[in-house]
């Protein structure tokens, strides 16, 4: 004979124990990783090549300290120029225009397409093309001649090499923020009388923030990596000046490790940052953090129970 409904809901209701599940190829895994790291640390630490007496002398020498500063502020001043110049471009890329776009097409196609460092050694010997630069006022006699190796030094180069091919990454990560937002808030801006200027610039652009804040994160902290290419056009940064030194000394180890270092914490304050600024941005676009849920015992068939949502 079947059981009924009562016999079954008198049952014991006491809530059930989910046991965790056990994995252990994941700990065996885990444990020769680990073995494998301490190995590796150990055989670094107690190797006599190493030199960490260099390693520690030379981690906040002057000459590697400018090198810091020059570091940042080229990631710095490069990425801005990188912003400004991409919104340009992906704005240009969205006009419809038969004019814009095909220039900015073409823009992202040789930016994107020749290597960072080929454009950087060719912006260094731009004087090779181009042995003097005549700056002038327009429709005057003023005009002066200047000599393009006196301008283009090797931080100048790293600038316009960097600033140029970052723009046209920064280009398509804006552009995928203007289209993330709903062509109808365009619509409703320019039906209160806004131009098309005013409604990129207050209601689409600070809507794409939240996409393009993440992406624009990550390129800055690879352009902060790619500065170490500066040290083949000697441009001051940090990789150039522990060439410098370990050039004169040779102990070339030691000092790229106190370069790695360098880069090491730079990025690490940098993403932690970049992970501040995300959450930040990211107010009000969905849940980022998880609600602690009261109250989600199972039933006494095993089944979670639903939970009101709290009150705002």
């Amino acid at each position: 004979m079947t059981p009924s409904i009562e016999n079954a809901t008198s049952a014991d209701t006491s809530p059930l124990v989910y046991a965790p599940r056990r994995h252990p190829v994941q700990l065996v895994i885990g444990l020769v990783v680990l073995a494998f790291l301490i190995f590796i640390g150990n055989s670094l630490l107690n190797n006599k090549n190493m030199q960490w007496n260099v390693v520690i002398g030379y981690l906040f020498n002057p000459h590697v300290l400018h090198g810091v500063v020059v570091t940042l502020g080229l990631t710095v001043l490069c990425q801005i120029l990188a912003v400004i110049i991409g919104t340009i471009v992906a704005v240009m890329r969205l006009s419809g225009s038969r004019v814009m776009v095909p220039m900015a097409v073409g823009y992202l196609w040789f930016f994107r397409g020749t290597p960072l460092l080929v454009q950087l050694i060719f912006w260094y010997n731009i004087a090779a093309l181009f042995p003097h630069l005549v700056l002038g006022i327009p429709f005057t006699d003023y005009y002066q001649v200047l000599s393009t190796n006196t301008l283009i030094s090797g931080f100048t180069a790293a600038i316009l090499g960097f600033s140029l091919h970052e723009s046209a990454y920064m280009a398509e990560i804006v552009r995928a923020g203007i289209l993330s937002v709903s062509s109808g808030q365009k619509e409703a801006a320019l039906s209160t009388g806004m131009t098309e200027a005013q409604a990129m610039s207050r209601i689409i652009l600070p809507q794409a923030m939240r996409v393009i804040i993440p992406p624009t994160g990550n390129q800055g902290i690879n352009l902060l990596k790619a500065t170490s290419l500066v040290a083949f056009i000697s441009g001051g940064d940090l990789l150039s000046n522990v060439t410098d030194i370990y050039s004169v000394n040779f102990a070339v180890i030691p000092l790229l490790v106190v370069a790695s270092l360098w880069y090491l914490a730079i990025v690490t304050i940098a993403t932690i940052g970049q992970t501040y600024l995300e959450r930040a941005v990211g107010k009000g676009y969905g849940s980022s953090t998880v609600r602690k849920q009261k109250g989600n015992q199972p039933d006494e068939f095993g089944h979670a129970k639903p939970v009101e949502p709290e009150a705002l």
